[in-house]
C-alpha cells in the first residue's frame, strides 16, 4: 500500500497574511494543563500564553514565575479577566460541568473558546455554548486533539482507500488505573468513563465509519471497590450503525493501562496500538489478505497543534473543525447511553446531522520538545506522577 505524504505544511498556509499573535488564557490548572497545554506553547509560532485562570493561588503563582506569566486571575475575577483587553481566545481545561457556564461567559465578552472534551454534561448545555458562540460571532472548538493527529488520521485515509474492503466492525478499549478522589470518578462534576475516555471510543468509531449511530446498547460494571461509588469502574458498548455496523468498546478506571482499536472489513483489518496517547508512539498494524506490515507515528505535541490550528483559524476567519456540532454529537450518543444502562435495552438515537468529518488534509505536527514538568498541587488520575 503507498501512503500519502503526510508531513504538514499546516506553517505555510496563510503565514505571510499576519505575524500577529493569538493570546491565550489557560483557565483550570489541573493535572493535564500543566504536563500538558501550558509547554505546548513554547512551540506554536501564532499563539502565546498571556494569563492564567485558578482558585489555587499557589498554582497561580509559582506556574505564572515559571512561565513568565503576568496577569493571573481567580474564577471570582473571570469577568474581568474577559474583559481587559489582554486576551483573545481561552482554553478551557475545568471540570466538565463548567464548561458551559465559563465558554458562555467568554463568548458573551468576544472571546473565542477551545474547550476540552466532553463539551458539556447535557446536550441542553451543548446546545447552549452553541447559540453564545454564535449569537456573539465567536469561534468554539472543541479539543478533538486526533482529529489533527497523524496517525489516526491516516487510519481514516486507510478505511476511505477501499483497501480494507467494506467496513463492518470497530472495537476498541481504552483502560486505566484512577485513583480514589480524582474528579473523574466524581459523578457531581461530569466524572464517569463514558464521558472521561470512551468518548474517544465513540469519537473514533464515528470517524473510521464516517457515520453516526443508530441505535446504542451499554451496561456497566464495578468490582466493588470503594473509589467506584459514584460511578462505574467499567462500561462496554455497543453501537449500530447504518448498514448494519457495529462498533463496540469497554472503557475502564479499575484496569491496566490500555489504548487500542481495531478496525475491521472485509478483505483487511487496521490495528492501532496507543491509539488515544497523547505522548506515546503511535503504531499501525495493517494486514490485507493475509499480509501484515506495522507502521511507527512518533509522539508528536498534540496540544501545541491545537493552539496552531485554533489560532490559525481566529487569524484568518476560517470554519473550524471539531466545531461546536462535533461535541454536542458525541454528548447526544453518551447520554444515550446512559439511558441504555438505566433501562437494559438499545435505544434508539437520531444525532445533529454532520456534514464536515476528519480527512488527512487536517494533520498538523508540531515535533514534542518539552519533558513532563513537575506538577504543583495536583496529581495525575493515576496517582503517579
Amino acid at each position: 500500500m503507498t501512503s500519502p505524504n503526510l508531513q504538514s505544511s499546516f506553517f505555510n498556509k496563510g503565514s505571510n497574511n499576519s505575524d500577529r499573535k493569538i493570546r491565550y488564557g489557560v483557565v483550570g490548572l489541573g493535572a493535564f494543563a500543566q504536563t500538558t497545554a501550558l509547554p505546548a506553547f513554547s512551540n506554536p509560532d501564532n499563539s502565546e500564553l498571556v494569563a492564567l485562570v485558578s482558585d489555587d493561588p499557589t498554582k497561580r503563582l509559582k506556574l505564572a514565575q515559571k512561565y513568565g506569566i503576568q496577569n493571573t486571575y481567580s474564577y471570582e475575577e473571570y469577568d474581568d479577566f474577559l474583559r481587559s483587553g489582554n486576551v483573545d481566545a481561552v482554553y478551557i481545561a475545568l471540570p466538565n460541568h463548567l464548561h458551559c457556564e465559563y465558554t458562555v461567559r467568554a463568548a458573551q465578552a468576544g472571546i473565542h473558546v477551545l474547550c476540552e472534551k466532553p463539551m458539556a454534561v447535557t446536550v441542553e448545555e451543548c446546545e447552549t455554548m452553541l447559540r453564545a458562540a454564535a449569537d456573539n460571532n465567536i469561534k468554539l472548538m472543541i479539543a478533538y486533539r486526533l482529529h489533527l493527529e497523524e496517525a489516526n488520521l491516516a487510519a481514516v485515509e486507510i478505511v476511505r482507500s477501499g483497501h480494507l474492503g467494506d467496513i463492518r466492525i470497530f472495537n476498541s478499549l481504552f483502560t486505566q488505573q484512577t485513583v480514589a478522589g480524582n474528579i473523574r470518578l466524581q459523578k457531581a462534576v461530569g466524572g464517569g468513563t463514558l464521558d472521561d475516555i470512551g468518548i474517544y471510543c465513540i469519537n473514533a468509531a464515528r470517524y473510521l465509519f464516517q457515520d453516526e449511530p443508530i441505535a446504542v446498547f451499554a451496561t456497566g460494571a464495578t468490582n466493588g471497590e470503594e473509589r467506584f461509588q459514584e460511578v462505574d469502574e467499567m462500561t462496554s458498548v455497543i453501537l449500530r450503525f447504518p448498514g448494519d455496523r457495529l462498533a463496540t468498546f469497554t472503557c475502564s478506571f479499575g484496569a491496566a493501562r490500555i489504548s487500542t482499536y481495531q478496525v475491521i472489513g472485509t478483505k483487511g483489518s487496521l490495528r492501532v496500538d496507543h491509539a488515544y496517547s497523547v505522548k506515546e508512539d503511535i503504531i499501525h498494524i495493517l494486514t490485507i489478505e493475509g499480509k501484515t506490515q506495522e507502521r511507527t507515528f512518533k509522539s508528536s505535541n498534540q496540544l501545541a497543534a491545537e493552539f496552531v490550528y485554533f489560532s490559525d483559524c481566529i487569524l484568518h476567519n476560517k470554519n473550524v473543525a471539531p466545531s461546536g456540532e462535533e461535541g454536542l454529537i458525541d454528548v447526544q450518543i453518551i447520554r444515550a447511553l446512559d439511558r441504555s444502562i438505566a433501562t437494559g435495552s438499545f435505544v434508539e438515537i437520531s444525532t445533529t446531522g454532520r456534514q464536515q468529518r476528519p480527512t488527512i488534509e487536517q494533520v498538523v505536527t508540531v515535533p514534542l520538545t518539552h519533558e513532563t514538568p513537575e506538577l504543583i498541587n495536583t496529581v495525575p488520575p493515576s496517582g503517579k506522577s
